[in-house]
């Protein structure tokens, strides 16, 4: 450590009288100082004491606050309590001059600290990508300790750089210096502002204290109220035991008068009982009207159909005995229903399956695909089945090549016919029966 109690920053400038211009200037005063500095530096980065140490005053007083600088120099040295803030900061400069306890300290809290920022300072390989780094940060403000140690202890700053940096971190030292001035008066006028907001505040206090008061007597005036009205709630309580008990004695007077309650809503339920019944005699009645309508019409068909001439009573028995369809599965599309079953027994009656479909007429046609793909043989009644049914009927066997024999008639002597002639010929049917239309109605 120097022999002088204190150390300040500063330092002697060498510069030639005949420089031409402040750039120049810096740099002759820079390259008379740095006595630390060579033609080459390498690689390495510079520890705390080996940067000129009219730079440790700015990097003590900038990267380290009073008490943390406080709180280092006590790990490696005993000083009094009352030290003031100048005299550590002095002691701390000099112990920088060269290596030491108190150097390697704080070399090492600034490392740590400035990590990240080392780490992208490091990026920069020049001298003027360097210095670019170095006023970025300056122009945040957001991190100039951390920049100003990496600037200085990065390989390629050279003396004329260290010097310009020095030159901006003094005049950012006045600024902040002018900004705390100009601080103080802001807290100056604050404090007056303050003192006219504390007075306000107590006239609000004295007000809102005035407002509790009267508060507080409209609440006793409601208590009393309250209690006002619970008495009179006790006398109404009383009254009406009294008429509850005169109630009791009026029901004892009349031991029948529960069974006549019982009576009367029985009688009630019993009337509505009686109008649900009649509603539903009159849905009935117009239920039979309409069924006994359904079976005139349908008397009326079958006298139609006897009148024709088909006898649909009595199916025709097998001509010929050795006829015999082998488990044939025939499909009826259309025909009456009054006839379905004798055209069953006339397929059963020569050893065959049979299947029927109303062309659509009740049944979704959804189903005729189905019962066309089972049958070996498709009558097809085109007399009694829609337009829909005829073409869909007619359209699936030519393309599934199945038999199909289209009559005119829908009479079981018609479909006997065609079910012995199946037999007789192994459903290869030509014949006066085979009907084909385009326009078919029942």
């Amino acid at each position: 450590m120097s022999e002088f109690p204190y150390h300040v920053a500063g330092g002697s400038f060498t510069a030639k009288p005949r420089a031409e211009n402040l750039a120049e200037l810096l740099h002759l005063s820079a390259a008379g100082t740095d006595q630390h500095a060579g033609t080459a530096r390498g690689s390495r980065r510079r520890k705390l004491w080996e940067i000129p140490h009219k730079f440790h005053c700015p990097v003590v007083g900038v990267c380290f606050g009073v008490q943390e600088l406080r709180t280092l120099m006590a790990k490696v040295m005993v000083f009094p309590r009352d030290s003031s803030d100048f005299l550590l900061h002095t002691t701390a400069v000099g112990a920088c001059e060269s290596r030491s306890r108190l150097a390697d300290l704080l070399h090492k809290a600034l490392e740590k600290r400035c990590q990240a920022t080392i780490r992208r300072f490091a990026q920069a390989k020049t001298t003027e990508a360097l210095l670019a780094c170095w006023r970025s940060a300056a122009a945040q403000g957001s991190e100039i300790p951390a920049a100003l140690w990496a600037a200085w202890t990065h390989p390629a700053c050279d003396a004329e750089t260290e010097q310009l940096i020095y030159g901006d971190i003094h005049m950012i030292q006045h600024q902040i210096g002018s900004c705390i001035r100009t601080d103080l008066g802001t807290l100056k006028n604050l404090k007056q502002e303050n003192q006219q907001w504390r007075q306000q505040l107590a006239a609000a206090q004295a007000e809102i204290e005035a407002l509790r008061c009267n508060r507080i007597r409209d609440t006793q005036g409601q208590e009393q109220r309250l209690r006002d009205l619970q008495i009179e709630l006790a006398g109404k309580d009383a009254c009406i035991a009294k008429l509850n008990a005169e109630l009791g004695k009026l029901r004892d007077s009349l031991p029948d008068l529960k069974d006549r309650q019982v009576l009367a809503r029985r009688a009630h339920d019993a009337e509505a009982r009686a109008s649900a019944l009649l509603a539903r005699v009159a849905e009935q009645q117009e239920e039979l009207e309409r069924q006994q309508e359904l079976a005139r019409h349908a008397d009326e068909t079958i006298r139609h159909w006897l009148a024709s001439g088909d006898d649909t009573a009595h199916p025709p028995e097998p001509e010929d005995g050795t006829a015999n369809l082998s488990g044939k599965c025939i499909l009826c599309v259309g025909g009456r229903s009054g006839a379905v079953d004798a055209y069953r027994q006339i397929v059963e009656q020569r050893g065959g399956r049979f299947l029927h479909h109303d062309g659509g007429l009740e049944e979704s046609l959804h189903r005729i695909d189905a019962a066309l793909s089972a049958a070996d043989l498709v009558v097809c009644q085109a007399g009694c089945i829609s337009h829909n049914a005829y073409w869909r009927v007619k359209e699936q066997c030519k393309r599934s090549g199945k038999q199909c024999v289209f009559i005119k008639g829908a009479g079981v002597s018609s479909f006997g016919r065609v079910v012995h002639a199946a037999c007789s010929t192994n459903f290869s049917l030509e014949g006066d029966e085979t009907h084909e239309s385009s326009r078919v109605s029942c």
